[in-house]
């Protein structure tokens, strides 16, 4: 599939671009090391995810570094993918491809499972987000046969284990490409906002570290703040600015609770003047210290 409907233009990078500006984050390298890749292949269940004390992992805007796949088995919400809200119910099946942004909200109670999948282009996985709803019994059923296996082949110590979870990761592949080619309506970017959209939240995810400016944004874009927050709004009824700091809030929560590294050098790894100016902002967004963050359950 050659297809990809969420790539950002060919622009040079942020960093280029940039205006000087009063008090927006300093650009530099990240100041703290990535926080290591977990194993290539996990099965998760949702309810973890969704519990009262872990929503800030969910409903807060981020990405993962390897393609995953949410499948909901009993719930509903609303999801936010590439900047693009859908809904959601019971047997539907999300597939978002690497650094794909995206955050969902549950009402009530949700079943189901988040799976990682290694980074290997020989599987052959979409290269776009997918959003697949399935009624029939029959291919939910082989949905939830597919997650079983492949999390059988996790627990497995046995011999040719790699193997085994790239040909069963091959076989959700290919599963994958014949759904898009049954359910046309998988196209997630359908006008001309949402398309815009999409383009924004793929340069945040590459530049959120560096760059908080909107305004930087919508000039690499081409277009104006005005006109590129509008666009966010119809897409998924939040602007520019609040997609930029769900971001990068969250990989601050996600830094404080996963590492060791001192407030200070998280706040400077995302780019932020200073540790007051740090501690200000994420308050702010989480009603919270980092610090007080970090030692609650």
């Amino acid at each position: 599939m050659t297809n990809k409907i969420f790539n950002s233009p060919p622009l040079g990078t942020l960093a280029a671009q940039k205006r000087p500006a009063a008090n927006k984050p300093r650009a530099q390298a990240n100041i703290v090391t990535e926080i290591p890749m977990p194993p290539a292949y996990r099965v998760d269940p949702l309810a973890r995810m969704t519990s009262s004390n872990a929503k800030w992992r969910t409903e807060a805007m981020r990405s993962h570094r390897s393609p995953a796949l949410l499948w909901f088995t009993r719930g509903q919400g609303r999801i936010t993918i590439s900047g693009v809200t859908h809904g959601f119910g019971g047997h539907n099946l999300i597939f978002l491809p690497k650094q794909t942004m995206y955050g969902f909200e549950v009402i009530g109670q949700t079943y189901g499972s988040i799976v990682h999948l290694s980074d290997d282009p020989a599987l052959g996985l979409p290269e776009i987000p997918l959003h697949l709803r399935f009624s029939d019994l029959t291919q939910q059923n082989e949905v939830t046969h597919m997650i079983d296996t492949l999390a059988r082949e996790i627990d497995h110590d046995g011999p040719s284990k790699d193997r085994a979870l790239a040909l069963q990761a091959g076989l959700i592949s290919v599963w994958l490409e014949r759904q898009m080619e049954n359910m046309p309506d998988y196209d997630m970017t359908p006008d001309a906002s949402r398309k815009l959209t999409a383009a924004f939240t793929a340069l945040v995810e590459k530049d959120f570290r560096t760059t908080h400016s909107v305004s930087d944004y919508a000039a690499a874009l081409g277009v104006t703040p005005t006109h590129l927050s509008r666009a966010c709004n119809t897409a998924c009824g939040r602007p520019a600015s609040a997609i930029v700091s769900d971001r990068v809030h969250y990989e601050a929560r996600r830094m404080l609770k996963e590492t060791k590294y001192p407030v200070k050098s998280i706040g400077e790894t995302l780019g932020f003047q200073s540790p007051a100016y740090f501690t200000r902002a994420f308050h702010k967004q989480t009603g919270i210290s980092p610090s007080a963050f970090r030692k609650a359950d």
